[in-house]
């Protein structure tokens, strides 16, 4: 992408400004325009690196990179890669994302490393990929509804429980 005509452009709208100040303003913005030329470049390259994080959020999997070749930026879209799942799984992750719409919504996750190791082997051994597989294990353990035991209560046993005293 070649930023000099948007440069080209700033400085015709400086100079434009300037006629309003009169002939030292005009001077002042001659003199002002070389040295901002950097300035500006900058400030475009950094609102272009804002736009890509963005778009990089939205489109995740895949992902867009800004790359500066001489004084020129340049794009690099990476796509996600395909997934090798059968019918079966495509309807399964389909219907986790979200009903007919597809809406999607990017979380962090932190994970030990050896539950990350155990659930990329898992997603390996069938097929799919650690995304897929993370959504359709969310999914199946919200549709089950089944409540996960507290580790800080222990449990009942036998019969009732009763705690306290008595006299």
């Amino acid at each position: 992408m070649d930023l000099t005509p948007h440069v080209d452009e700033l400085h015709r709208q400086l100079a434009v400004s300037a006629q309003a100040g009169g002939e030292a303003a005009q001077q002042l913005a001659e003199h002002l325009a070389a040295p901002l030329d950097a300035a500006i470049r900058l400030m475009l390259l950094e609102a272009l690196s804002a736009a890509v994080s963005e778009i990089t959020r939205e489109l995740a999997p895949g992902s867009v990179e800004l790359r500066l070749r001489g004084r020129d930026p340049e794009f690099v879209v990476s796509a996600p890669a395909a997934e090798p799942v059968d019918d079966a799984r495509t309807v399964d992750v389909v219907d986790a994302r979200g009903g007919e719409d597809g809406t999607m919504t990017r979380i962090n996750l932190r994970l030990p490393d050896q539950l990350k190791t155990r659930i990329e082997q898992a997603a390996e051994r069938e097929g799919l990929s650690i995304n897929a597989w993370l959504v359709r294990a969310a999914a199946g353990s919200v549709e089950r509804g089944e409540p996960r035991p507290d580790p800080r209560r222990r449990p009942a046993r036998g019969g009732e429980h009763f705690q306290g005293w008595a006299r």
